[in-house]
Order: C-alpha cells, then sequence, then structure tokens
C-alpha cells in the first residue's frame, strides 16, 4: 500500500513501525504534511496525529476516518 488519497487529502506510507505502518497525511494542493496516522497501542488501533495549527473540516475528517477504517479492516484479515 503505497499512496491512497481522496479528493484533498493524499495518503502516503512513510514507514514501517515493527508490525503497523506510518502513513503522512499530505494536502494535494499545498504539497504540506498535515499529520500522521499510527498505530495507538493502549487503544489497539489506527489513531490519526494532526500537525499544530492545523485545522480540518467535515470532509477531510470524513477521509481520515475512511482510511483508518481501511487500514483497520486489512489489519482484521491478516491477524484471521
Amino acid at each position: 500500500m503505497a499512496m491512497r488519497g481522496s479528493k484533498y487529502l493524499e495518503f502516503v506510507f512513510w514507514s514501517k513501525s515493527g508490525k503497523t505502518c506510518i502513513y503522512n497525511v499530505v494536502s494535494k494542493t499545498k504539497g504540506s504534511i498535515l499529520g500522521e496516522i499510527k498505530w495507538f497501542g493502549r487503544w489497539r488501533q489506527y489513531s490519526f496525529y494532526p500537525s499544530p495549527n492545523c485545522v480540518f473540516n467535515y470532509g477531510c475528517l470524513q477521509d481520515i476516518q475512511d482510511f483508518i477504517v481501511e487500514l483497520m479492516e486489512e489489519r482484521m484479515k491478516v491477524k484471521r
């Protein structure tokens, strides 16, 4: 899984940390990193870590949520 995206965001594979991956959330218009999605061990799920001073509207948050849902579904398939 190299890169996925939505209308305004790209989810770019950054690195692997143990058994899980880290993805940068990148603005398609500016090319800036808006945050990252990585595993949060205490909650046992992928979570979004926004960069400072970033503001997100409903649509962008929905795209981020949809990507996290995909990651969790893939993880569940592998664990079976």
